[in-house]
C-alpha cells in the first residue's frame, strides 16, 4: 500500500506506556456464542471487530460485535474511565513506523467517509483511535488487549494493541500493511454504525431474542462493518494508494478470523448458530461488495436475505 509518511493526525492517540488503573468491579461480560472457547481468545479470534458488549450493542451484537470469543469468562470491567494523556516514550520506538502509518491511515479512512457522508447529505463526526499496551480503561470498561481491537461507542474511539497486528501475521497468516489498514477500516465501520443508530436499532432487536437470533444480528451487523470496510478500500484504490496484493493481503484477514475457521481451530464442531462474526466465505462477500460498489447503500446486511 502507498503511504505517506509524517502525516499529522490528531484523532490517533498514542498511550503506549500509561498504566491503565482497573475501574469497579462490575463486570460485562464479552458475549457470543458460547460453544467456542477461550483459547480463541488467546488466537485473538473476533478481532476484527470485537466490541465491549452490552454498551456496544446490547446482548445481540451491537455496536462492534459482541465479540465471537464464548461465554467462559472473558471480560470487560466495569470502569468508566477516559484515556488519558499520552505517556512521551523514554526511548527509541520500534514501532514508530507502524504508528505512522496508522496516522496516514486513519486520516484517509475518515476523509474517505466525510466525503461518502457529504454526499448523502449527513455529517461525518470523526472517530478517536488510541493505541495502548496490554489493557485500557475505557467508557466501555476496563479492557485487556486480548480482545483485540475493539471499538467503544460511548467513547466514539477505537482501541489497539499494536500486538495484534504481529499476531495478525505470526498466527493468523495474514501480513502486509493493508491487512493492517483492513483492521483499522472495520473499526471504523463500527463507528458509521454508531454514527446512523445502527448500534440502538440492533441492541432493540436483540432484547429478548434467543441467542441464536442475538448472534445472527451481531454477524449481520459484523458483515456490515467489513462491508464498510471495503468502500473505503474501492476509494482507496480509485486514489491509486493499492498495488496488486493489497486486496488479497485484506482478503486473507477476512479468511483468517472468520467464524468457521476459528472454531476448527479451536478443535469444537462447526456450528453456525454460534457464530458472531459470520463465516470466512460471507466476511470476504461482504468486503468484496463494498469494494466492488464503493457505496455504503450496498451494505445492508440486515436487509439481506441470504448472507
Amino acid at each position: 500500500m502507498k503511504w505517506q509518511r509524517g502525516t499529522r493526525n490528531d484523532d490517533v492517540v498514542d498511550i503506549r506506556g500509561q498504566k491503565a488503573s482497573r475501574g469497579p468491579a462490575s463486570a460485562a461480560k464479552l458475549g457470543g456464542g458460547g460453544a467456542i472457547l477461550v483459547v480463541v481468545i488467546g488466537l485473538i479470534a473476533s478481532a476484527l471487530g470485537v466490541n465491549i458488549p452490552g454498551l456496544g450493542g446490547g446482548g445481540g451484537g451491537g455496536g462492534g460485535g459482541l465479540g465471537g470469543l464464548g461465554g467462559a469468562g472473558a471480560q470487560a470491567q466495569g470502569g468508566g474511565g477516559t484515556p488519558s494523556q499520552p505517556v512521551p516514550p523514554s526511548g527509541p520506538d520500534p514501532d514508530a513506523e507502524m504508528v505512522d502509518f496508522i496516522r496516514f491511515v486513519m486520516k484517509d479512512i475518515q476523509d474517505t467517509f466525510v466525503r461518502k457522508f457529504a454526499e448523502a447529505g449527513q455529517t461525518y463526526q470523526n472517530a478517536k483511535l488510541y493505541i495502548f499496551t496490554d489493557a485500557v480503561d475505557t467508557q466501555c470498561g476496563f479492557t485487556s488487549a486480548q480482545v483485540g481491537p475493539f471499538y467503544c461507542p460511548p467513547d466514539a474511539s477505537a482501541y489497539i494493541d499494536l500486538s495484534f497486528y504481529r499476531d495478525l501475521r505470526s498466527r493468523f497468516g495474514a501480513p502486509g500493511d493493508f491487512a493492517q489498514a483492513y483492521v483499522l477500516a472495520h473499526e471504523i465501520g463500527h463507528h458509521i454504525q454508531n454514527l446512523l443508530g445502527t448500534d440502538d436499532k440492533v441492541r432493540a432487536r436483540s432484547r429478548g431474542q434467543g441467542k441464536a437470533a442475538q448472534n445472527e444480528l451481531s454477524v449481520r451487523q459484523e458483515l456490515q462493518a467489513d462491508c464498510y470496510a471495503g468502500v473505503w478500500a474501492s476509494a482507496a484504490g480509485d486514489k491509486q494508494l493499492l498495488d496488486v496484493d493489497d486486496i488479497q493481503e485484506a482478503v486473507r484477514a477476512a479468511q483468517a478470523i472468520g467464524d468457521d475457521r476459528l472454531q476448527k481451530q479451536a478443535g469444537v464442531p462447526v456450528d453456525a448458530e454460534t457464530w458472531t462474526h459470520g463465516s470466512s466465505e460471507q466476511r470476504v462477500r461482504w468486503f468484496t461488495t463494498g469494494f466492488q460498489s464503493g457505496q455504503l447503500a450496498v451494505c445492508d446486511t440486515f436487509a439481506a436475505r441470504s448472507l
